[in-house]
């Protein structure tokens, strides 16, 4: 089964972030064959293995946060930060229903008067 794929837009933050966590990993696992960009000390030597899954990255997060609840929190900053639904679409990959959601949440005041 092919996934469609798309393009997502990093702002300064994320992408900061990944470049400190890319230059982290190189040091770590220099020699690291995984082309995923997170790994963990069993995958990162072996191309073969697969992404760090849902299981592992479940254990990150503090106790009562969910990796989608972290994500929804995200993307509502976003809203409340730049009112902008097509960046929002471009950087999370999501619907124009569903960021004009959260730009609704966000500023209720301009989309009070749109077609429900």
């Amino acid at each position: 089964m092919r996934r469609d794929r798309h393009t997502l837009y990093l702002e300064e933050l994320t992408h900061s972030l990944a470049a400190d966590w890319l230059t982290y990993r190189h040091q770590r696992w220099p020699t690291s064959a995984n082309p995923h960009l997170l790994v963990t000390q069993k995958t990162a030597p072996d191309p073969d293995y697969p992404a760090v899954d849902r299981i592992t990255m479940q254990k990150v997060p503090s106790k009562g946060q969910t990796l989608d609840r972290l994500r929804q929190d995200r993307i509502l900053n976003e809203a409340f930060v730049t009112g902008d639904p097509l960046k929002l679409v471009r950087l999370f990959g999501i619907t124009e229903q569903t960021a004009m959601r959260y730009v609704g949440i966000a500023y209720p005041e301009r989309t009070a008067k749109l077609p429900r």
